[in-house]
């Protein structure tokens, strides 16, 4: 199926939006690092059931040891270092210019791609993507401006911002890897469901890295208190399960398949609009109205987008 990477990307973009809307909401009900460990355990819990319900083994079966290394770098760059630069960028700079900053990570992606992969962007590639995360900044930089923007953010949480975006770019190349030493690792003799359920498993090992390293982190600051005050919070635990269904489990999954079904700068690029496709349920849940400035960067992001397809 032609396209069928970015049309992925687009899914996760919408995945990841829902995750952002709530991973705001628990971030600063329980703290990011919290979060991060109950979405993490959900979201290897999860997984392991899915494994286990369509290949019969509830852990990534046939992955080797290249597999497991790279998968678990990916873990704690992508995870441990990028979504913990997410999250706590969110408690100082908010959501819109957390999303700003993770703009980064599409070029972030293309640059690792280039040095890791080898992968080549064409000129008409780079140029669409450039139109795309013009829209994308247009659209977040519009929100808080008004006939002059001027940006006053505490110099912390633009550098987790800037850690998030190095983060995720860097961190979905690491998985390309992780999932092509796993591929060829599966047997020839394996259950066809392999094929799909590839991505799951190696988010589940993805998942078991991420919240081991989150946990240690969690100890070193003494902070079990919080966990197990957080667990017995039904607000917390829900907010959590929406994070792991949208993030780990559903939005990450798509992500590692849509890299395998296109380059890694321009899945990254498409997944990257979710901060204007987050105006959807600003508008609709917090009737927030939308201003001309943010039309015309939803213009600009959906023509860039289009561009991936036409062009």
């Amino acid at each position: 199926m032609n396209h069928l990477g970015e049309i992925i990307s687009l899914g996760v973009a919408v995945s990841w939006t829902i995750t952002a809307w709530y991973a705001d909401k628990a971030s600063r009900r329980v703290g990011a690092m919290v979060t991060n460990v109950l979405r993490l355990v959900l979201a290897t819990l999860f997984l392991g059931l899915l494994l286990w319900i369509t290949i019969g083994r509830p852990y990534p079966i046939y992955a080797n040891q290249e597999a497991w290394f790279w998968l678990s770098l990916s873990a704690l760059v992508g995870y441990v270092f990028g979504d913990y630069c997410l999250f706590n960028s969110y408690l100082y700079i908010g959501p819109r210019f957390g999303q700003l900053m993770m703009t980064l990570a599409p070029p972030m992606a293309a640059i690792a791609g280039w040095i890791m992969l080898k992968e080549t962007l064409s000129l008409k590639s780079i140029f669409a993507m450039g139109i795309t995360l013009c829209g994308i900044a247009i659209s977040i930089l519009s929100r808080d401006s008004g006939k002059h923007f001027k940006l006053d953010l505490p110099l912390k949480g633009i550098l987790l911002g800037i850690g998030a975006g190095v983060g995720q770019g860097v961190g979905l190349v690491l998985s390309k890897i992780g999932m092509g030493h796993y591929s060829e690792a599966i047997p020839a003799d394996a259950p066809g469901q392999m094929e799909w359920v590839l991505p799951f498993a190696s988010t589940m090992i993805r998942a078991i890295v991420g919240g081991i390293g989150f946990l240690i982190i969690l100890s070193l600051r003494g902070g079990f208190g919080k966990l197990i005050s957080a667990v017995k919070d039904p607000v917390s635990i829900k907010y959590a399960s929406i994070i792991t269904l949208f993030g780990p489990a559903v939005g990450v999954s798509l992500s590692l398949m849509a890299v395998r079904y296109a380059n890694a700068g321009i899945a990254s690029t498409l997944m990257a609009l979710t901060p204007v496709i987050i105006l959807v349920p600003e508008v609709l849940i917090n009737k927030k109205k939308i201003r001309p400035k943010e039309v015309i960067g939803l213009a600009i992001s959906i023509t860039g987008v289009a561009l991936f397809f036409l062009l």
